[in-house]
């Protein structure tokens, strides 16, 4: 059947886009993807596979401006007989590239192998993101130059300093992005790309694997195009309530980092023997603004301040995997060893690929949060709201709230999110989710779970870091491979035990 011409439609807004996407599946389809070694800087080896899928750059307008979407994979491990399809993946961000999903099978990672056997491993660069038509809001080498100011404020004076810098940078994405592309950097566009992909893939359904960011790029993905959804696993879940998108959301995240910030003190002090950082969680407290207080008065190896200690240290609230190093440089820096520190936590800027693709990750994260809803324009709002957190969650807020603030002027107009819900033909979704998350909080699985009606839950109880299906729980790891491999789950919603905790 041939495709249906973009003019024959003259509705406006969503029924536009969707017709859209709808003509650009069918191109997709038609054109297939073009399968070859991935370019040599790409670091993606054989027998990884690359290739781009063209979409449009406004659905509204399927025949104007396109842009190409890099997309790789790797085949099934198992015969012909046992593939089941293409698992696609996204790893989160807004700004995340899932390029590197396919390296779980030539890794030969254990958890993923019995899934290997059945499905391709597909990952994408999102628009916006690395290959697909990347976007930028700064310069990377002044983006990443140290020390920044601290971001918690002394003084009226430093709060205007900072509102001065989220002003630029919000101009920034205009100039270096330009209106048109910057205009459609939205998870609804993202998830539109997605269903092109999948087209473009050959498949009838996708299988998604969404984590962080990603499980709700799968929120909307499964209520906008709910038949075409074969399976469906979202781990570490952003709460998709359209009041949470995203200014609520990341007050929430504020608290939530501060949980797991004393989670992780708690354990330091537990392995003082290791750490020498004291034997009480107030005691690694002690140290760690006493470290604080020193990097602003001096910033270490003139690099170091209080900004760049927290990019640093807040990997371990994040990730368990985390736990271990950041301790380890935290305790060399105490035992004299400043130099550990510098080289964790300062810029490189002799790296400078590296510095490119941290900067387009926070421009596209900016970019599409910014885009995908309205943010408070008052600076009223955002003052008290975060000078009220910061009194009892420290450690992230102020830092949040300038990342966010570009919002507060955002220079192009600002969408209603996505009401997410069940729609006709969705299947069983599998929820993956943590209780003591900080990036997600767990609100966010309980609110996703009751709007996808069937979904089934999987708690991982007194645990906190983020991406559970990627970590060794084999209470876990079996319900998704046995949900993935045969589509069933159990009869009820799930508590596992936690992880293992991490070994100095």
């Amino acid at each position: 059947m041939a495709a249906p011409s973009a003019t024959a439609d003259t509705r406006h807004g969503q029924d536009r886009e969707a017709r859209g996407a709808a003509i650009a599946a069918a191109r997709a389809a038609r054109a297939g993807i073009d399968w070859t070694d991935c370019p040599a800087d790409w670091g993606l080896v054989k027998p990884i596979q690359c290739g781009w899928v063209t979409v449009p750059l406004d659905y509204a307008h399927p025949d104007g401006k396109q842009i190409k979407l890099a997309v790789d994979r790797i085949g099934n491990t198992g015969t012909k007989q046992e593939r089941q399809g293409a698992l696609v993946y996204n790893p989160g961000g807004p700004g995340g590239s899932g390029l590197r999903f396919p390296t779980r099978v030539t890794g030969k990672n254990p958890v993923w192998a019995n899934v290997a056997k059945a499905y391709d491993f597909v990952g994408f660069d999102p628009r916006g993101v690395g290959h697909s038509a990347p976007i930028s809001c700064a310069d990377p080498q002044e983006f990443v130059k140290a020390p920044k100011a601290d971001p918690v404020p002394d003084t009226e004076a430093d709060k205007s300093a900072q509102r001065k810098l989220a002003r630029e940078y919000a101009q920034g994405c205009l100039e270096r992005t330009g209106r048109a592309m910057l205009q459609q950097m939205t998870t609804p566009n993202t998830v539109r790309d997605l269903d092109v992909i999948r087209a473009g893939l050959g498949e009838k359904k996708i299988n998604y694997l969404g984590v962080s960011y990603g499980t709700y790029i799968g929120a909307v993905y499964g209520t906008m195009f709910p038949g075409h959804v074969r399976r469906m696993i979202v781990d570490s879940v952003v709460n998709p309530s359209r009041e949470k998108i995203w200014y609520e959301a990341n007050l929430d995240q504020d608290v939530a980092f501060e949980g797991r910030w004393k989670d992780w003190e708690d354990w330091v002090a537990t392995n003082d023997a290791s750490f020498h950082l004291g034997t009480t969680r107030a005691a690694v407290q002690a140290k760690w603004l006493q470290l604080r207080a020193t990097a602003k008065k001096h910033p270490i190896g003139g690099v170091v301040g209080p900004a760049e200690l927290i990019s640093f240290f807040q990997s371990a609230p994040y990730y368990d995997s985390s736990w271990v190093p950041v301790a380890t440089v935290f305790s060399q820096y105490v035992a004299g060893d400043t130099q550990a520190l510098v080289d964790a936590a300062a810029p490189d800027l002799s790296d400078t690929a590296g510095n490119i693709s941290a900067e387009n990750g926070n421009a596209v994260y900016t970019a599409v949060e910014c885009t995908d809803a309205k943010w408070p324009t008052s600076w009223q709002k955002w003052d008290r709201d975060n000078s009220r957190l910061h009194k009892d969650y420290p450690f992230m807020t102020w830092a949040n709230a300038w990342l966010n603030l570009p919002c507060a002027t955002w220079p192009v107009k600002q969408q209603t999110p996505v009401n997410v819900k069940t729609g006709k033909g969705l299947p069983t979704v599998l929820i993956v989710q943590s209780t003591r998350d900080a990036a997600t909080p767990f609100d966010g699985a309980v609110e996703l779970h009751q709007r996808f009606k069937g979904s089934r839950l999987i708690i991982e109880k007194d645990a906190g870091s983020h991406g559970v299906t990627g970590l060794v729980n084999p209470c876990i790891n079996n319900r998704v491979d046995t949900y993935l491999l045969t589509g069933r789950t159990d009869g009820s919603d799930v508590t596992c035990t936690p992880h293992a905790t991490p070994k100095p």
